[in-house]
């Protein structure tokens, strides 16, 4: 019996999914994009951190064409692929209840890009690059990647990206501001676990509220974005773990955060 091609290793509060096809370096399909998706709805009822990870060649390199494109191109529609199994995915990683790590080893192309620069903290190893091969067979970047890099790096640097399809190495990334940090290949799932099992520890109500007003100050305007603030803050002091860190301060302890509750 064949391994899955995505699996799920549990630590304590911490979850790592992992993509696991290295004949294919990781390239996408559309059952494990719904898999990856399930699974994402599912970790979070008992995890309060997940890591996405690959293997040591390839994060993923994208959609399997192999798989995706058939023999004859006539009426074949690539967009549907986009609005039946890759949107609905990363709809479900903006949306997600916990923070979300991503390990980079090798390649990070196309979609498999968009997934790893989707998640709130990105690690790569010193020799991981990132893709937007989509030009070199006529196709615009999809995962939400126009978005994405847009705001990252700035239209300028975006476009460099995509209209040229070439390799940009985890350090320029990082001086570009596209990633977090960058670390020797071997330390890079390391740094990501243990970055999610110190946001594990923390106030998981408030991580997630983070979030939520994170993703969407990226499009509103400064008023807007102060309105969501007041909204969400009542929120979190709402919940017990806001009355746990006071204690704790007031105490000079460090605090013990029940959960998202």
């Amino acid at each position: 019996m064949s391994e899955p091609t995505i699996g799920v290793e549990r630590n304590g509060p911490v979850s790592v999914i992992r993509f696991n096809d290295p004949t294919t370096m990781n390239a996408l399909t559309g059952d494990m994009a719904a898999e990856l998706r399930r699974l994402l709805k599912q970790e979070p009822q008992t995890a309060r951190a997940i890591v996405l990870a690959g293997s040591a060649r390839a994060f993923s390199t994208g959609a399997n064409l192999a798989s995706a494109i058939p023999e004859s191109l006539e009426g074949f529609d690539v967009g549907a692929t986009l609005e039946e199994e890759y949107n609905p995915l990363m709809e479900t990683i903006r949306d997600l209840p916990v923070p979300l790590i991503s390990a980079v080893r090798g390649a990070a192309a196309g979609v498999g890009a968009s997934i790893a620069l989707s998640a709130d903290v990105i690690v790569a190893g010193q020799s991981a690059y990132f893709l937007e091969a989509f030009a070199r067979i006529g196709l615009v970047p999809d995962g939400g990647a126009t978005w994405l890099l847009t705001r990252a790096v700035g239209r300028v640097r975006a476009m460099e990206m995509m209209l040229l399809a070439e390799k940009l190495p985890a350090p320029q990334a990082l001086d570009w501001g596209l990633i977090t940090r960058v670390v020797e290949d071997e330390a890079v799932e390391s740094a990501a676990i243990e970055i999610a099992t110190r946001l594990a520890k923390g106030p998981s109500h408030a991580l997630a509220l983070i979030r939520k007003s994170c993703w969407a100050a990226v499009d509103d305007d400064f008023l807007t974005a102060l309105r969501t603030e007041r909204r969400l803050q009542r929120e979190a002091g709402e919940h017990p773990d806001f009355a746990e860190g006071v204690t704790a301060f007031r105490e000079k302890r460090a605090p013990n955060f029940g959960g998202r509750g």
